[in-house]
């Protein structure tokens, strides 16, 4: 099993850092100077620190800025990086910058995004979760009180995720989809075909529409709860100030 984190993204909502910057690269130290940790740092130690010692990044947007540290953060976290390009990093969404790393599905992987400031005990729950045939698990905060912008998700006891949107009421959602999934190698063509399927129809959508399609097609899904954890989706200045105050404690 590898590490996978995407990383194409622009974060628009984040400038000036993302004038010269991919949104996985912003700061996230407390002090929020330009060479302090980011969301990749945080991650790719989450990853050493379970025992992976490959990850794959999937890169677009300002992707110089990641090339330029590659060596830097190989031997920080004594892993092998292995870079892939998004070549519409800048015009689609991320359901396509996904299928970009499908080879990389094939060896089994713990998917980041780049933007998630979360701890370790989110790769541990997920690990622990493994096992009894299941295929894809989702780290699942089931704690947070829901509003309109977060990726909401429904769980059958028996069948597992049912649906995964941001565009349901709140009150109907189980909990929050975190932005990391454990997907086994023997899933891989499976999630390429579905991902494949949504941005042919529609560019612009999510990668977890991919994961929706898997379901409507018969695909189990599996969630893992991942407790009463701090964590953080960074997309704009407020989420990013809440990002440098729970980075400081992991």
């Amino acid at each position: 099993m590898i590490g996978l984190v995407l990383a194409a993204g622009a974060g628009r909502r984040l400038r000036p850092y993302t004038d010269t910057l991919p949104k996985a690269l912003v700061p996230v130290g407390p002090d929020g100077i330009e060479d302090s940790i980011t969301v990749l740092d945080l991650t790719l130690g989450n990853f050493a620190e379970i025992g992976l010692t490959e990850v794959a990044i999937i890169v677009g947007y300002r992707k110089e800025a990641v090339y330029e540290r590659k060596a830097a953060l190989e031997a920080k976290y004594g892993l092998k990086l292995t870079l892939i390009d998004n070549d519409k990093a800048e015009e689609w969404n991320n359901a396509y910058s996904l299928w970009c790393g499908r080879d990389a599905l094939k060896d089994g992987v713990i998917l980041a995004n780049g933007d998630t400031v979360h701890p370790v005990s989110v790769e541990k729950t997920l690990l622990a979760a493994r096992g009894d045939g299941k295929k894809i698990i989702l780290a699942l905060d089931t704690v947070k009180n829901l509003a309109d912008e977060e990726m909401k998700v429904v769980v059958d006891p028996e069948k597992g995720m049912t649906k995964i949107t941001k565009l349901m009421d709140p009150a109907e959602a189980t909990g929050e989809y975190i932005g990391v999934t454990l997907i086994e190698g023997d899933a891989a063509p499976d999630l390429a075909d579905a991902l494949k399927t949504v941005w042919e129809t529609d560019p612009q959508q999510f990668y977890e529409h991919g994961y929706q399609e898997l379901v409507n097609r018969g695909f189990k899904i599996d969630v893992a709860p991942i407790g009463d954890v701090k964590w953080v989706e960074i997309d704009n200045h407020d989420d990013l100030a809440r990002g440098r105050e729970i980075a400081c404690q992991y």
